[in-house]
């Protein structure tokens, strides 16, 4: 209970604290004792007892030097020692002065007895308790030796009450003392383990946002605001209303529609000016793709057993740069890839320009329909596989063809009407939307390779039923041209999706895992981009539901 013993600075200062509370009382009741015994009625006019107030005088002074002391804060146990001691003595003075027990002024040591019960070690408080018990029995037998007739028998319950109140008030304030020092040290633990957190989250490599239920951002780590193009101070704005975010608020709302599809990707892309973002506008450099996750906080009850309703929800987005991660990838594999390219360059060119000259040499020997027909479907397949590999090695190279510009509508009518007579589809199957006379930056072999490649995933999948194989134009939050690929067979997981675009991974036992490689590095070639990504559907009909689809971002015009 001494200072000496307690080890938590909070504890110091909370006996120092309890010390000046117990000098304020003391001042009051210095006042309060002044009034009652120094003032008396005497013929209705107040009449000044000199010697109670003297005492009470003299009293009300000492407590006002106790009060300047403990605020020093200097040798606690003296400070406490000597105002218990001048308690107990004016206390005594005034029991004498009043006439004895019968005055009813022995209720008055419970004051500095309990206040030394809490503030002083325990064998302290009971000598105090001892002194003032012997007070009263000592006058008590001097008075019936005097003559007489004191109560003795409430003496003695005075006095063991004396005791037994020390006693409670010692252990009681021991106890909380005890719980107090307790809650100071778990206070500093969990400052700690907050400063530590506050380390992690701001050092992690993964964004984190804390989101409400409406969409609202309350907080991000500085990686999150890097992805997201966002000032350090930027807070309290709704994801939907910046367009830049709009991937990034349509998968929010899908896993609230959806909880066990907490998994997602989209592409945070760079605002246009004048796109009427306010004051939250994004990234300014470059599109980011990011893989999410979402987690839902656990909602605390209250002290009826009730959570907090739906605006007090919060949910944590957590944000992971895969563009990165892709490039390592990509990076790690350059060496088997240019393994590949030279043995395409020596064992597919040489038997390539050995079947064109002999279908060139047997073109002039075969003249009917049927034969000329058929060597034209060689030599097409040959031209075609040889551009293939002139891309394949233009890829290990990073050469960078000159794109020009391609009228989407045309080419797209043009490469459906390829696709479903190589197939045998029906026209209904694939449905082209209304490019708007718009027309995008891209080699046109490039982008039929693309598309081509993407349709077959396509119809390996769909239904094939009418408007099964969806191909529409549409525009991002910055102005860039998309063209989105889609079926509606049954999607791509998150899990596929992680090595989606690495080489040589494939699901399909006939593929050779560079098809959606290749497409992608076209699409790099000519400054366009190439995703796999969750939107709405604006056209769907019904609810609002996210839906996995290829996404091709051109290049601005």
């Amino acid at each position: 209970m001494t200072p000496r013993r307690i080890l938590s600075p909070e504890a110091r200062v909370a006996l120092w604290r309890s010390l000046q509370t117990f000098t304020l009382t003391r001042i009051v009741i210095a006042l309060v004792l002044l009034l009652y015994f120094g003032l008396d009625f005497e013929n209705g006019a107040l009449r000044i007892t000199q010697q109670v107030a003297q005492i009470c005088l003299g009293y009300a002074i000492m407590a006002l030097v106790f009060s300047f002391a403990a605020r020093r804060q200097r040798r606690f146990l003296l400070q406490l020692g000597v105002q218990v001691a001048i308690d107990l003595l004016v206390i005594s003075l005034l029991y004498l002065a009043a006439g004895g027990m019968r005055s009813g002024l022995g209720i008055l040591y419970l004051f500095p007895l309990a206040g030394a019960a809490i503030l002083a070690p325990l064998l302290l408080a009971l000598f105090a308790a001892a002194v003032a018990t012997l007070f009263l029995l000592g006058l008590s037998v001097w008075q019936l030796v005097e003559g007489f007739d004191p109560p003795l028998m409430q003496a003695g319950l005075f006095g063991a009450a004396f005791f037994a109140a020390v006693l409670v008030a010692n252990r009681m304030a021991a106890r909380l003392l005890g719980q107090e020092e307790l809650a100071a040290q778990r206070g500093a633990d969990l400052r700690i383990q907050q400063a530590i957190n506050e380390i992690v989250i701001a050092d992690v490599g993964d964004g984190i946002l804390v989101v409400g239920a409406d969409g609202t951002v309350f907080t991000g780590n500085p990686a999150a605001r890097r992805m997201l193009g966002l000032q350090a101070d930027t807070s309290g704005f709704l994801l939907h209303a910046a367009p830049a975010f709009e991937p990034l608020a349509e998968a929010f709302d899908a896993w609230l529609a959806a909880p066990e599809n907490d998994k997602a990707f989209v592409t945070v892309k760079p605002y246009r000016e004048g796109d009427g973002a306010g004051d939250v506008r994004g990234r300014r450099d470059q599109p980011v793709h990011v893989k999410l996750r979402f987690a839902r906080v656990a909602a605390p009850v209250d002290a009826v057993g009730e959570a907090p309703g739906e605006a007090g929800e919060r949910s944590v987005i957590f944000m992971q740069d895969v563009s990165a991660i892709e490039n390592q990838a990509q990076q790690l594999k350059l060496a088997s890839m240019g393994r590949l390219t030279a043995s395409i360059a020596h064992e597919v060119r040489n038997p390539l320009s050995a079947i064109g000259h002999a279908t060139a040499l047997l073109a002039e020997d075969l003249h009917g329909p049927a034969e000329v027909r058929l060597l034209k479907i060689v030599g097409d397949n040959v031209t075609r596989v040889n551009r293939m590999v002139e891309d394949i090695l233009q890829l290990s190279r990073k050469a960078q063809p000159n794109g020009e510009p391609v009228p989407l509508g045309v080419f797209l009518e043009q490469l459906k009407a390829e696709f479903c007579e190589i197939h045998g589809l029906a026209g209904d199957i694939v449905y082209i939307g209304d490019p708007g006379g718009s027309a995008v930056r891209f080699d046109p072999l490039h982008l039929h390779e693309v598309l081509l490649n993407l349709l077959n995933n396509a119809v390996r999948y769909a239904s094939r039923q009418p408007a099964s194989i969806r191909m529409f134009p549409a525009r991002d939050a910055a102005g860039r041209r998309e063209l989105h690929v889609q079926d509606d067979g049954p999607g791509i997981t998150p899990e596929v999706r992680d090595h989606l675009f690495e080489p040589f991974y494939t699901t399909s036992s006939k593929g050779t895992g560079l098809g959606l490689y290749l497409a992608r590095e076209l699409c790099l070639n000519n400054d366009a981009k190439l995703d796999y990504e969750y939107r709405f559907d604006p056209s769907a009909l019904g609810p609002r539901k996210a839906s996995g689809r290829f996404v091709i971002t051109f290049a601005l015009a």
